[in-house]
């Protein structure tokens, strides 16, 4: 994560990013880009106290930042900034990013935002961070995002340290269901970590981040991305790699919400390499044996031997452990 970069709709100004990131590499909170012209005339309207959300197109005009009340800061980085905001018509409210158009160019990120703007905006999960949709002027490129009220999974973890192991296995079953719609789509993220984890209204993790996401119909890459800390064997061999990659990322995270830091964190970047690539994962005694069983099936350096998700959602501690509730508009609809 580049110590520049937005985190889009939590609550609460972001501090300087702390953590080990990858040499050259810009997340996509800090992404910049002058995406191709579309029609934005979008409406957002309430469904329902259930914060059910539905998107309808009126025949009118394109939206502008003069159609928004704006609110307080959410983030503050290199490339923009994240506010509270309120659509003027129908009072709905939403996290509005709002990206500079010279940071973008003169970073050469355009591809990388426009890539972010055309997969997130056809995600449309619980555990997703809703992209509603985008429009931009002479100098800024504005996104509509969902607001997520409780704000970062990575200032929980800071100030908390850990989390428990309730809190760690509702987690892992809607990141597993998230990530399998997201592969169902051909889509990969390769960046999981708290950092792009928001947390909703009712705590329930969002996916918020798709800076390092692509879209392959084939599900096969060859380039390096993501944190230094939860890159997976085959990325750092920069041998081809598939949709596998996130499994591997949500074993580190499962280890670091237990543990308080990632598995493989070292005082350097050769040794947490080396330690990665020996698959050198050391269970601390407190963890308990169930979760150390998930991420050490996780935590394969070949990609074909980890859990699927399907068996994730299906593992007998993340069954015992997750009390994960569906937001309202989900549960009227099952």
């Amino acid at each position: 994560m580049n110590s520049g970069g937005v985190h889009a709709a939590g609550e609460g100004e972001r501090t300087q990013d702390q953590r080990k990131g990858c040499k050259g590499l810009v997340s996509s909170s800090g992404v910049e880009a002058a995406p191709k012209e579309v029609s934005t005339s979008v409406c957002l309207t309430h469904a329902a106290a259930a914060g059910h959300v539905e998107l309808s197109i009126p025949p009118v005009r394109r939206l502008t930042i003069d159609d928004f009340e704006i609110g307080r800061p959410l983030g503050k980085g290199k490339f923009g900034n994240v506010y509270l905001a309120r659509l003027k018509e129908s009072h709905f409210i939403v996290a509005l990013k709002v990206l500079f158009k010279s940071q973008i160019e003169k970073e050469g990120l355009e591809h990388q935002l426009r890539r972010e703007i055309e997969i997130q905006a056809h995600l449309q999960h619980p555990n997703i961070l809703r992209l509603y949709n985008y429009f931009h002027d002479a100098r800024r490129v504005y996104l509509i995002l969902e607001y997520a009220p409780r704000g970062e999974l990575y200032k929980k973890l800071q100030k908390s340290h850990t989390l428990d192991e309730q809190h760690t296995a509702t987690i892992m079953e809607e990141l597993a269901d998230a990530l399998t719609y997201c592969h169902e789509k051909k889509v990969i993220h390769r960046d999981i970590k708290p950092e792009n984890l928001l947390l909703g209204f009712r705590g329930e993790v969002k996916i918020a981040d798709f800076g390092w996401s692509v879209h392959t119909p084939s599900l096969r890459r060859k380039t390096m991305c993501g944190t230094l800390d939860y890159l997976p064997p085959e990325m750092i061999e920069r041998r081809i790699y598939d949709e596998k990659v996130d499994l591997w990322c949500i074993g580190v995270l499962c280890y670091e919400l237990l543990v308080g830091n990632p598995p493989f964190e070292s005082p350097s970047h050769n040794e947490t390499y080396r330690r990665i690539l020996k698959v050198d994962v050391r269970f601390p005694s407190s963890l308990p044996l169930g979760a150390q069983d998930l991420i050490s099936r996780l935590l394969r350096y070949q990609p074909s031997e980890r859990l699927p998700l399907a068996q994730i959602l299906e593992h007998p501690w993340v069954r015992a452990h997750s009390q994960r509730v569906f937001p309202p508009s989900v549960q009227m609809a099952s």
